[in-house]
């Protein structure tokens, strides 16, 4: 297969795979669409050294070590500011709250992982990430490689998670606000609520002043989705958005950072954070699939599905003390 698209003068073995010394027998975007393609099985390093072109291929390392440190970090991070909830500082009740977040995140994650698998994508187990903040994580990535099969494929990947995080973040929110809660002492934190958040509570004749821990987790795994679903980047929504309106959705993902800054103005800082940092994912370019044909009406109106999602999902003002 290599030969189809380069000429190899020369071969050195390497201790976990095989260097090619090439020279390009077709257009840089046929053997970049290639290699993308080799790069579903392979790890594949295309570089300049001396003058000559180099083509190292490697076999995939399947590392889970990481994963798993991380998940450890993550259950303990999560488990000590969950446990900051509660007047004793409850351990369980901590761990419960961690549980609880992790089956809201983890779902988003898997539904991504298993989807990806479904098109024959490379991809990783889901990375956590502990951070010391209010709820104790960052929440998680998985990372994909190699080549994006056609728009059904970005399609299917990026919707999947949002979905299933919301379904989740749904169940969640129905069993914590039937569970009753007294906070600790000390300054509280008033939270906005969606409009998805409020059908739920109006549902389960919640009339409690005080969310409990789990519900919150629950309120987490909306905002989540509110945030992936933004059509930029490589974010969910930016997969979705590429998927739907081919190369247009550059203009809409350049533009939803100024949208988040606007915001800012109106409902706080937060908005001016997010938007920042939105930037950065907005200033990559997302990647072409392979075949970059239009998806079908069933996913645009799955696509429109999601965006409501999206829109009920929306808080205006997360956090004020």
């Amino acid at each position: 297969m290599i030969e189809d698209y380069f000429y190899v003068y020369s071969t050195e073995q390497l201790k976990d795979g095989v260097r090619y010394y090439v020279i390009p027998r077709k257009s840089p975007t046929e053997i970049e669409s290639f290699l993308m393609q080799l790069s579903k099985d392979y790890d594949i390093s295309l570089k300049k050294r001396r003058g000559e072109l180099l083509l190292e291929v490697k076999k995939a390392k399947q590392d889970y070590t990481i994963n798993l440190v991380l998940l450890l970090a993550t259950i303990a991070t999560t488990t000590f500011f969950g446990s900051m909830f509660y007047e004793d500082g409850s351990i369980l009740g901590g761990l419960a709250f961690s549980l609880a977040l992790f089956f809201v995140l983890g779902s988003h994650e898997l539904a991504h992982y298993l989807t990806a698998r479904k098109w024959g994508m490379r991809t990783s187990l889901p990375y956590f990430i502990p951070f010391p903040t209010i709820i104790g994580t960052l929440g998680a990535v998985i990372k994909y490689r190699g080549a994006i099969p056609n728009r059904k494929a970005l399609f299917d990947v990026g919707i999947s998670g949002p979905i299933a995080g919301c379904f989740a973040s749904v169940l969640v929110i129905l069993i914590g606000l039937q569970l009753h809660y007294e906070p600790s002492e000390g300054e509280k934190i008033f939270i906005g609520i969606p409009l998805l958040f409020e059908f739920l509570a109006h549902l389960t004749n919640f009339e409690g002043e005080f969310m409990h821990p789990i519900a919150f987790a629950g309120w987490v795994g909306l905002f989540v989705t509110f945030f992936n679903l933004l059509p930029a980047g490589q974010l969910d929504g930016g997969h979705v958005s590429r998927a739907i309106l081919g190369e247009k959705s550059e203009i809409v993902s350049k533009a939803t950072p100024f949208i988040l800054l606007t915001l800012g103005i109106f409902f706080g800082e937060i908005w001016f954070f997010w938007g920042l940092i939105l930037m950065l994912f907005a200033m990559q370019k997302h990647p072409k699939p392979l075949e970059d044909e239009r998806v079908d009406n069933k996913r645009i109106a799955l696509g429109i599905f999601g965006y409501m999602i999206f829109i009920l999902c929306f808080i205006p003002e997360p956090f004020r003390l």
